[in-house]
């Protein structure tokens, strides 16, 4: 089975927003996505990447709302 790439999330906003999800609200560093009934939360933590659960989250979302 292949490693999950490693995404900043930068990366991951672009893909979610490629996707037609809009950003709904902010708290704290997180930054909360929604299109029809799927919702992502990305923590936004500077010089960070991504926990691979995480990643996998938003790639699998972005997939399935096309």
């Amino acid at each position: 089975m292949p490693k999950t790439p490693r995404i900043t999330p930068d990366e991951a906003e672009s893909m979610l927003l490629g996707a037609g999800f809009k950003l709904i609200r902010t708290k704290g560093s997180h930054r909360i996505y929604q299109k029809e009934g799927a919702r992502v939360v990305i923590p936004f933590h500077s010089g960070r990447v991504l926990h691979p659960k995480i990643t996998k989250q938003v790639m699998k979302t972005a997939v399935e709302s096309d």
